[in-house]
């Protein structure tokens, strides 16, 4: 019964060709509705500056030394190139060993300083130490992709 009555009326739906006239009337209304909130929604997600990500990068110096006790200058800059302070830099051994890893903190230029003593195996001509960078908390700033390696060379 009531989906013979279904039937009637999507057939009767079919040859109306009145167009929206013919929507009852709660439908045009929830249809109204829905695109202006739709419009209000996207609006305010456009506006919101905090989903956007800025990634960081590390610029060691020396980028080549050799193993030995070594002072490392680390500078956390963004995209664009400007010093990042208060981000933490850990110096990790690769290929190349450190005893544990070794942290700094930057300054207000950007700037951390280590010191390792890096040491390479038996018949190993090279080696690296990676760099990892915590941004400071609170920021828009991340590190998800790899930093420059600092080589490690035998002399």
């Amino acid at each position: 019964m009531i989906a013979t009555r279904l039937i009637a009326v999507a057939a009767e739906l079919r040859r109306d060709e009145r167009a929206i006239e013919g929507l009852p009337i709660r439908l045009v209304i929830a249809l109204v509705v829905g695109v202006a909130s739709l419009s209000v929604m996207m609006s305010m997600v456009s506006g919101i500056q905090g989903l956007a990500v800025v990634e960081l990068d590390v610029q060691p110096d020396p980028e080549v030394t050799t193993p030995g006790d070594q002072e490392l200058s680390l500078t956390v800059v963004d995209p664009d190139g400007t010093p990042v302070a208060d981000a933490t830099v850990v110096v990790r051994g690769e290929t190349a060993r450190i005893d544990g890893v070794s942290t700094a903190r930057t300054d207000d230029s950007g700037v951390a300083t280590v010191t390792v003593e890096p040491e390479l195996g038996p018949n190993q001509v090279d080696g690296t130490l990676s760099i990892d960078v915590k941004p400071p908390a609170g920021t828009e700033y991340t590190d998800d992709r790899e930093n420059t390696d600092v080589l490690i060379v035998a002399e």
